[in-house]
């Protein structure tokens, strides 16, 4: 009697040692896996999914910088007065940045968007926003206004945290003024200098203050994007993806993952004969339904990934096609009919019925969003993770 298979995808969090800078992350990771495989009584197989965080990456390679880095590198890339557009509300992602921003001796003019940053954190109630009559597409407010309309309460949900209060604390000699719009070219009318704080829009919110007339434009992406006095860097990602490390200083997004992942995939392949795919992962791209919270505050969801995670799933839709092909079939010969289907589908589904209401997102994006919610941000101990059936279908046994 053949025996059927009943698992399809499983996703393993891989306990690993604490790792510190200097450490040799191939052997490190390829040892961790291996080690869990034979403690806990499985194999590897072809196209199984190695996920590594990044902030492992960055920890092995000590890509870390200080506030007085980032300092020395706003001072030598702005001649005045710095104008701060649309950060998000973190003191984990953003606060030492402004920290470093106000030590540079600039007076910092700090524009918020509103009601909620980039990724969802708010500002204020958007209902009472309504009941205003606030106009969040052309209207501004100073942070008196703003005080006056939503008072000295407003805290994020979760972390309890008043991030107005906290920015404004980051000031060197009260240098800091905040504002709150959603039109980046008001900032040009406190300063010509202007950097842009924002994750995902930031090339759009560049290019409309440069054809706004501004002078000097530079994206987060652009501090830090090469070393200071020995400091850790990122070529393309500079500050963006950075967290707080300690009371003063930050961990960078990894460097050079495409080499570490290729050669991760090497030495697998080069031990067990088996050629896993390999990624590096940091925030999941997905939203909290409580607090509309965006999670993907990182520039992207994996800065390095091997070939075979290329591209888009390409699945057909089992329940469409159990409620539509299969309504009339047997139920003795469904499963295999359906396997047949499986078999049979096109390489190109694009506007195909059967794959409808399948998730048509990239596959790095998907598994890295995976290997995050596995993971998790806190005391777990997985750095690393290992899902197994992946790219199996139903029709695999």
């Amino acid at each position: 009697m053949n025996k059927v298979r009943t698992v399809g995808t499983t996703a393993r969090g891989i306990r690993a040692p604490i790792a510190k800078r200097g450490d040799d992350l191939v052997a490190f990771v390829v040892n961790s896996v291996l080690k869990s495989a034979e403690t806990e009584g499985y194999s590897l197989r072809d196209r199984d999914v190695i996920g590594i965080t990044e902030s492992l990456v960055a920890r092995t390679q000590g890509n870390y910088v200080s506030v007085q880095h980032i300092s020395l590198d706003i001072q030598r890339k702005f001649e005045g007065d710095v104008a701060v557009l649309f950060p998000i509300l973190s003191r984990n992602r953003f606060s030492l940045v402004l920290k470093a921003i106000a030590q540079s001796g600039r007076k910092v003019f700090l524009f918020l968007s509103y009601p909620t940053d980039e990724v969802g954190n708010a500002l204020m109630d958007i209902d009472l926003m309504d009941e205003l009559g606030l106009n969040p597409y052309c209207d501004m407010l100073d942070e008196k206004r703003y005080r006056e309309l939503f008072g000295s309460t407003v805290k994020h949900p979760f972390t309890g945290i008043d991030y107005v209060q906290m920015y404004k604390d980051m000031a060197e000699n009260d240098n800091i003024e905040i504002y709150f719009t959603n039109n980046p070219r008001v900032a040009l009318n406190y300063s010509q200098e202007i950097l842009v704080a924002n994750v995902h829009e930031r090339k759009r919110t560049k290019k409309i203050l440069l054809k706004a007339g501004a002078k000097k434009v530079y994206c987060l992406d652009e501090i830090m994007n090469e070393p200071i006095n020995g400091s850790g860097y990122n070529p393309n990602y500079g500050l963006l993806g950075s967290n707080q490390a300690t009371e003063d200083s930050l961990k960078l997004f990894p460097r050079d993952c495409q080499l570490i992942v290729d050669k991760i995939q090497q030495v697998f392949f080069e031990k067990t004969g088996k050629r896993v795919e390999v990624l590096v992962y940091g925030d999941g791209a997905f939203k909290d339904p409580q607090g509309r919270i965006w999670e993907l505050a990182d520039p992207v969801v994996s800065p390095g990934y091997t070939a075979g995670l290329r591209g888009t799933p390409k699945e057909i839709k089992l329940k469409y096609i159990a409620d539509n092909d299969l309504a009339e079939v047997d139920d003795s010969v469904k499963t295999e009919v359906m396997k047949q289907k499986i078999r049979a589908k096109e390489n190109n589904l694009e506007n195909s019925t059967e794959s409808l209401g399948t998730t048509p997102r990239n596959i790095t994006d998907l598994l890295g969003s995976l290997c995050d919610l596995t993971s998790g941000s806190g005391d777990k101990g997985t750095p690393i993770v290992l899902i197994q059936g992946y790219f199996d279908d139903y029709a695999d046994d």
